[in-house]
């Protein structure tokens, strides 16, 4: 059942690592090379615009520690995930590598990991655990010993489309009024979506992925994995009332699912071209809707259905974690340590927008944020929302 579950699509979509081959061992962190600096590598998945925004904060760490060296090794994440297990086994992994949420417990069992708890709370850390909020640390902390420290954060919410609403005949505002009166319902939310069909345009983009269906089932106090990480969907019957309501959204036409849209086309770009009313994601999509001077968009948490104003959502975060292959582990505890703190964030979140804070103490970068208005629901979908840590069932 639970990998049938899984062929269905409720997995996560998570980017998941790859590592490129680094067999010199100049390059696993060895000192004397670099003309007697201390050599560190790293790896991470991401664009070239994101290598670049993960390279912001390696400069200032080398600015602030000039017998360091460090070097970032761009990684495809089609084979990310794979290899870096691989390459941990024979201890030729980079000394400091990104780790999805979704393989977290994987490479944890294989033992390889070195344990961050006391040198967090060490003098020598840049960033303490109390630092961030308390839903960020999902499968990197297992029984109170932690292996992975979250880089930053992205929650789940919604976006919603003013100009379709309002071609509609609605309040380009509508959601915005419904939950600050604490009407912020599923049934309402369908009835949104009911009139925008109505007037030919699409509803609420329904992506596939562990990210969404989890917000879905949390936003109705609905769970998929007991606290032993069984799968109890099929008797847990606010996830089945979940998956029945997106269900009948879709065969009605008020929801559509991403993967029946025309070849080429997706739920951003159609939400950027004025197509349809919601779509759900984390920041990533800010800086590319903020561009669009034809678009006029807003943050809105999850509709619920349990009476509260909000109920926790997905974070989707990636943990930077350390190999206990590296033969400079302190230097690259306090390099993993300054990468996640307040300051290794502002480095790398400050003026791009595609992100949240992972820490609490730079919240204002969301809080200054103007565009788009309520950017301060980022926070509250944080502060409330939890990493899925019930992640031994992706290895079955």
């Amino acid at each position: 059942m639970r990998k049938r579950f899984c062929l269905l699509g409720v997995v996560c979509f998570v980017s998941i690592l790859f590592l490129s081959a680094c067999s010199n061992e100049s390059n696993q962190g060895e000192s004397g090379s670099n003309e007697g600096k201390i050599s560190l590598t790293m790896t991470a998945w991401g664009n070239p615009a994101e290598q670049e925004v993960y390279q912001r904060a390696i400069d200032a760490y080398m600015k602030r520690n000039e017998n360091v060296s460090i070097e970032l090794i761009p990684a495809p994440g089609d084979t990310y995930a794979q290899q870096l297990l691989t390459q941990l086994q024979g201890s030729q992994a980079p000394d400091l590598f990104y780790v999805g949420e979704v393989q977290m417990a994987q490479l944890i069992a294989t033992g390889r990991l070195i344990e961050l708890t006391d040198f967090l709370e060490s003098e020598d850390s840049y960033v303490k655990v109390d630092d961030f909020a308390s839903g960020i640390w999902g499968p990197a902390r297992r029984e109170e010993q932690i292996y992975g420290v979250s880089v930053d954060s992205n929650p789940m919410l919604l976006y919603y489309n003013k100009k379709v609403l309002e071609e509609a005949g609605l309040d380009p505002n509508e959601p915005q009024k419904l939950y600050e009166s604490g009407n912020w319902t599923w049934d309402n939310f369908q009835k949104i979506n009911e009139t925008v069909t109505a007037n030919g345009k699409y509803g609420h983009v329904l992506e596939n992925g562990a990210h969404h269906y989890f917000s879905w089932l949390w936003s109705n106090d609905g769970e998929m994995y007991g606290d032993d990480g069984s799968f109890i969907l099929p008797e847990n019957e606010r996830g089945i009332e979940t998956f029945a309501y997106l269900t009948k959204n879709v065969v009605d036409g008020n929801f559509t699912y991403a993967g029946a849209l025309p070849e080429g086309q997706g739920g951003d770009a159609m939400f950027m071209s004025n197509q349809t009313a919601f779509v759900s994601a984390g920041r990533w999509f800010t800086p590319m809707f903020s561009e669009n001077e034809a678009l006029e968009f807003d943050y809105i948490p999850y509709p619920t259905n349990t009476g509260e104003q909000i109920e926790p959502s997905f974070i989707a975060t990636a943990y930077l974690a350390v190999g206990d292959h590296s033969k400079n582990k302190e230097e690259a505890l306090r390099f993993l340590s300054y990468y996640t703190s307040e300051q290794g964030q502002r480095d790398r979140l400050e003026d791009e927008g595609n992100a949240v804070p992972s820490v609490t103490t730079a919240d204002d970068i969301i809080e200054n944020a103007t565009i788009p208005e309520h950017a301060n629901y980022l926070i509250d979908a944080r502060d409330i929302g939890k990493v899925e840590d019930k992640q031994d069932w992706f290895q079955d």
